[in-house]
This record gives structure tokens, sequence and C-alpha cells, in this order.
């Protein structure tokens, strides 16, 4: 009889170590999922501020001199930070995850996170400044 038990408690062993390796794999499977989520996620809301910032700027270009607006770019993308700045006519925004580079047209000034003020000026376009 003592040999059942003994053949009991390892089989319930095996079947315990088994429960727990699916429950492993099941929850890292998970946890991926979910990082490429916040991944795709993340480049979207990039793509997206990138593709308003170009916006700006090609309206501005396209306006008439005395042209002035507002707009705000925000201080965290999911509640990350971020880098952005206009580099030889391109606007460059990097987070530890993703980066994006966009061609725009001819711009004085840097962006800035927070308020930007955008002005046209004999021709010009200038950017905070």
């Amino acid at each position: 009889m003592k040999k059942r038990r003994s053949q009991s408690g390892i089989e319930f062993l095996i079947i315990l170590g088994l429960v727990l390796f699916s429950f492993t794999v099941f929850f890292i499977a998970i946890g991926t999922q979910t990082e490429e989520k916040g991944k795709e996620k993340e480049n979207l809301l990039i793509k997206n501020l990138a593709l308003g910032i170009q916006d700006e700027i090609n309206i501005a270009t396209e306006a008439s001199d005395g042209y002035i607006r507002e707009f705000s770019v925000p201080e965290l993308i999911l509640g990350r930070d971020y880098s952005i700045e206009i580099v030889d006519g391109s606007i460059y925004i990097k987070t530890t995850r993703n980066a994006l580079s966009l061609k725009i047209k001819e711009v004085d000034g840097q962006i800035q996170k927070g308020r930007n003020i955008i002005k046209k000026q004999d021709g010009k376009v200038y950017l905070n400044s």
C-alpha cells in the first residue's frame, strides 16, 4: 500500500508541474502580445503626431504673409517621454521603442513639446521664433 501512495504522490507532482508549465507559457504569450499591441499603439500615435505637425507646416507654407497659429505637442506619449526635433528638412520623433522620420517643407525654428507658434512672414515660415 505504501508503494501505491508513493506512486500517487509522484503522479500528482508531475501533473502539477505540467499545469504550472502550461500557465507559464500562457502568461508569457499574453505578455508578448500585450507588448506588441502597446508598441503598435505608440507607433500610430507617433505617426499621427508627425503628420499633424507636417500639416501645420504645409498650411503655413501655403498661407499668405501674416498667417499665425498656435498648436500644441503632447509632453508624453502613452505616459512615456520622447524626443522631437527638426533636422535637415525632416521631423524626427523617437521613443525608447519606436522612431519616425518624416519629410517637411522648409521652416525656420524648432518644434517643442507643449505650446508652439507657427507664422509666415516675408514668404518664410517660422516656428517658435
